[in-house]
C-alpha cells in the first residue's frame, strides 16, 4: 500500500507545500491537491512540482465540467512536464452544488462526459494526428453548422513527457464506479468505509473490471482518510466531523446529494436524513452532533497505534492500494510524526 498526503483546498499554499517537502523526506509516495471553490488546484500543483523532486503529484479532483477535455489534457501534459513525469490527472464531475451553484453551468450527462473526456485526453497526449472527435457531448473541431466553419483540426504543439498520463476518477454512484473500473487507471472514492465498501461498490467494481483493458493494469484505489495516532487523540474526531456534516447535509439539495446517498448505502439512512434536515435549516452544530460515531470512526484512522495497525489491515483487505492521509493536527511536526508512524506500521 502506498502512502500519500491529501491537501485541503482551503489551506494556505506555502504551509501546505512546506509540509509536503518534509513528508517527501520521510518517504510518502504521492501528494494530492483538491479543488472545490477555493483557490484552483493547478497553481498549487505547479508550486509543488517546483519544490519537490520524487513524490508523485495528483489532482484530487479537477471538476471536468469547468474545463474542456482539451484544456484538461493540456494542463495535465504541462504539469507532467514541469514535474518530470510525476503527475496523475484526477478528474470528477463534482456535483450540482458546485457546478451549478458556483460556476453557473448545467450539471448534465456525467457518465457520458466523463468517458468522452478521458478518450479525448488520451488522444491528445498520443499526438498521432490532429484531434478529431465526434462524441455525443464533445465535437472537435466544432461542426461547421454549429460554428463559423473556420475551425480546423489541430494537434498539441508540445511533445508530452508521457503519452499515457495516469487518470483517476472520483466516483461514488454505482454506474460511475463501474465506468471508472472500466476506463481509468485509478479510483478516488470519498468517505471510504472499508468494512462496508464491498457491499456498496463490489458489484459495480466487478462489472467495470470485466470490461477493463488489461493494458490499464490493476485499478489503483486511492482513498483519503483523517489520521491521528496516539492514546489521547479522541479529540481529533472533532476535526473531521464538520466536513462530514457539510457533505452529507449540505453539499446538495434533498434528493441530489451524492454524499447523503453514500451514507444511506452504508446503512445510516435515518441519520443522514436527520443531518440533512438540520444542516439545511442552518442548525450546523446539531447536524455535526447527529453524526453516528460508527460512521466517523469507520472512515478515519484515529486512535492508538495498535488500533491503527488493525485498521490498516482492513483498508488493505478491502482493496485500497493508495492511502491518502490528512493529519488531524495544526502542528507541522506532529503531522510528520503521524505519517512516519503510519509508514512504520505498514506490513
Amino acid at each position: 500500500m502506498r502512502i500519500g498526503i491529501a491537501l485541503d483546498y482551503s489551506g494556505g499554499f506555502h504551509d501546505a507545500v512546506d509540509r509536503v517537502v518534509e513528508l517527501e523526506k520521510v518517504g510518502i509516495d504521492v501528494a494530492v491537491v483538491a479543488e472545490a471553490y477555493a483557490f484552483d488546484a493547478i497553481s498549487q500543483l505547479g508550486f509543488l512540482a517546483a519544490r519537490t523532486s520524487t513524490v508523485e503529484l495528483a489532482s484530487g479532483v479537477l471538476p471536468l465540467y469547468i474545463r474542456t477535455p482539451s484544456l484538461l489534457a493540456m494542463t495535465a501534459a504541462g504539469l507532467d512536464y514541469v514535474s518530470g513525469g510525476r503527475f496523475n490527472l484526477g478528474i470528477g464531475t463534482s456535483g450540482p452544488q458546485v457546478i451549478e451553484g458556483f460556476h453557473g453551468l448545467e450539471f448534465d450527462a456525467p457518465l457520458g462526459r466523463t468517458r468522452e473526456a478521458v478518450e479525448i485526453c488520451r488522444q491528445i497526449w498520443r499526438r498521432e494526428e490532429p484531434l478529431q472527435y465526434a462524441g455525443r457531448h464533445y465535437q472537435i473541431p466544432l461542426p461547421a453548422d454549429r460554428g463559423t466553419g473556420l475551425g480546423k483540426a489541430l494537434k498539441l504543439i508540445n511533445h508530452p513527457v508521457r503519452e499515457r498520463i495516469p487518470i483517476s476518477i472520483a466516483a461514488l454512484g454505482p454506474k460511475n464506479v463501474e465506468l471508472t473500473a472500466e476506463i481509468a487507471e485509478g479510483w478516488q472514492p470519498a468517505f471510504y468505509y472499508p468494512d462496508k465498501a464491498h457491499l456498496v461498490w463490489g458489484e459495480a467494481l466487478a462489472a467495470g473490471t470485466a470490461k477493463r483493458d488489461p493494458g490499464l493494469g490493476p485499478l489503483d484505489v486511492m482513498v483519503g482518510t483523517a489520521l491521528a495516532i496516539g492514546d489521547d487523540v479522541e479529540d481529533r474526531f472533532a476535526w473531521i466531523k464538520p466536513q462530514l456534516a457539510l457533505y452529507i447535509g449540505g453539499m446538495g439539495a434533498r434528493g441530489r446529494n451524492f454524499y447523503h446517498d453514500l451514507a444511506t448505502r452504508y446503512g445510516f439512512g435515518d441519520a443522514a436524513d436527520r443531518i440533512q434536515e438540520l444542516y439545511l435549516a442552518g442548525r450546523k452544530r446539531e447536524a455535526i452532533d447527529a453524526l453516528p460515531d460508527e460512521l466517523v470512526r469507520g472512515v478515519s484512522l484515529i486512535g492508538p497505534r495498535g488500533f491503527i495497525a488493525e485498521r490498516l489491515a482492513v483498508f488493505a483487505e478491502s482493496g485500497v492500494t493508495t492511502l491518502l492521509v490528512r493529519p488531524a493536527t495544526a502542528e507541522a511536526g506532529e503531522a510528520v510524526r503521524y505519517v512516519e508512524e503510519l509508514l512504520q506500521l505498514l506490513p
